[in-house]
């Protein structure tokens, strides 16, 4: 019973977060109205939530044992209630960002604890059974977080998006209290502050996060503005790397770590999972919406049956991953996920609306089936006393993968439908039979039903057609990249565990 009130504590928390990273971005629009911002003053609302998380995140291990991780996480906790109400009582949008700020630092420690709490609660043989309580938090609620938001957004006002999170929060807070207790080997440290850590590591992540995020909106390298914070990231990065490895007495990320084979490769399938899930999460409610006219509710509904799969598909994965080799139900989600992606690269402009569905339900059983096995193979010959070293790192991986794979197909259909639109106008000239006789038949149609002129029409379907194209080629992108994925397999150790223990 103990075990279940601390899983219940840790992912309460965690299970908001993550749903307020994404459910601001259908609100956006709103937001906009509201304050009278303009498009791209608006989009630093998500930026610099996402850029603060980022920054934190590796940190936390860090700052917990500078203050103790249970003093920590109910400052985390506390910060991020007290930074939505701020956000709620927004009066600019400059006042709307600095809160955002707030909100990002505080909820940038709660993934990594509530994930090394989890795996500390738990025995290591039954890692696939924690995972899967994590992996059903940290896949479902980015489902959710779009038709959540949208329906709060549409019903009653964008600023209710944060006042839901204030008596989550304080319940969450009164419950990390009375529930949480610090293990004997984490005891609070008298370290001193890595400085040159810290300004490597802000920089680095920070600059890093504003460039995926802003990237294809600045036209990437061609932007003074990007290229400059891809320099000033890359050498953080680099500087990081050895002043941590190197240099630092108290490292504030324990790169070491990555000497472990499982914990290397982990992370690498887990990196490019991500890429795969938030590339697809992002490209299907937009072909849907802006290609097939579907409303926003029909396109939350397209989502909303793979959330419903995963909460029955990732207890199963982890009963299995506790009891075979997690080898296997990897291998098979691998499969699942680059085959979803594939399913829709194969879409057209008269897929019907279970077309659309079932690719999405692939892709939930197959993220159940990666997530949980991976998540067993990678922390499984770390010490439990350096779990809240590895958890960090892990979570700013899982972010920075879903970043890059928004950026990648964004970036892709914007660029590859600009191409197909100039490959497909080549043959509507004048010259050409075919499109003679389409503008006969058309312009005898339209004059039937509308005075429109049969060119426009044209024009616009060959703009749906170039994007429509264009998406295929995003999910082939994604498809291949997971699949590739399944050569990492071979170099995962897998740890045995005695059966009396299961």
């Amino acid at each position: 019973m103990k075990r279940f009130w601390i899983v219940l504590t840790v992912m309460l928390p965690t299970f908001i977060e993550i749903l307020d990273t994404t459910v601001n971005n259908v609100a956006l629009r709103h937001i906009q109205d509201d304050l009278s911002a303009g498009i791209d003053e608006s989009t630093w609302i998500i930026t610099s939530y996402l850029v603060a998380n980022a920054i934190v995140i590796p940190m936390a291990g860090w700052l917990s044992r500078i203050f103790g991780r249970k003093n920590y996480l109910i400052f985390s906790i506390a910060l991020f209630t007290i930074s939505s109400f701020l956000c709620a009582i927004s009066w600019n949008l400059q006042s709307l960002l600095l809160f955002r700020i707030l909100q990002g630092i505080g909820g940038g420690g709660l993934q990594p604890l509530s994930q090394s709490i989890l795996l500390e609660v738990f025995p290591k043989e039954q890692y696939g059974k924690a995972m899967a309580i994590y992996g059903t938090g940290i896949i479902l609620a980015p489902i959710l977080g779009p038709m959540f938001g949208g329906w709060i957004a549409d019903n009653f006002s964008w600023r209710w998006i944060y006042y839901i999170n204030i008596p989550i929060g304080i319940i969450s807070i009164l419950m990390t209290y009375l529930v949480i207790e610090d293990p004997p080997y984490l005891k609070r440290e008298k370290l001193k502050i890595n400085y040159p850590g810290l300004i490597f590591l802000s920089l680095g992540i920070g600059c890093l996060q504003i460039v995926l995020d802003k990237g294809e909106r600045e036209d990437w390298f061609e932007s003074n503005f990007i290229v400059t914070l891809s320099i000033i990231s890359f050498i953080s990065l680099i500087l990081l790397v050895w002043w941590e490895l190197k240099k630092a007495k108290n490292p504030i990320v324990d790169l070491r770590l990555f000497k472990d084979r499982n914990f290397l490769f982990g992370n690498i399938v887990m990196f490019f999972t991500f890429v795969n899930l938030f590339g697809s999460i992002i490209l299907l409610p937009i072909y849907v919406q802006n290609l097939m006219g579907y409303t926003a509710f029909l396109a939350g509904l397209v989502l909303g049956p793979a959330g419903v799969l995963q909460l029955i598909a990732f207890p199963l994965s982890g009963k299995i991953t506790d009891r075979i080799n997690p080898k296997i139900p990897l291998t098979f989600g691998i499969i699942f996920c680059a085959y979803s992606t594939y399913l829709m690269s194969l879409f057209n402009l008269q897929v019907d609306f279970w077309s659309l569905v079932y690719p999405r339900g692939v892709l939930a059983i197959g993220m159940a089936f990666v997530i949980t096995p991976l998540a067993v193979m990678t922390m499984a010959f770390i010490p439990k006393e350096k779990m809240q070293d590895a958890t960090p790192i892990s979570a700013v991986i899982r972010n920075i993968g879903g970043s890059v794979g928004t950026a990648i197909v964004t970036t892709i259909v914007s660029q590859r439908s600009q191409l197909h639109q100039h490959r497909l106008v080549e043959n509507l000239t004048p010259y050409d039979f075919s499109y003679q006789m389409a503008i006969e038949k058309l312009n005898e149609y339209l004059f039937l039903k509308a005075p429109v002129p049969s060119e426009g029409v044209i024009y616009r379907e060959l703009i749906r057609q170039s994007q429509a194209i264009a998406f295929n080629e995003a999910f082939w992108i994604l498809s291949v990249a997971m699949i590739s994925m399944l050569l990492t397999v071979l170099f995962f150790r897998v740890r045995k565990y005695s059966k009396n223990k299961m």
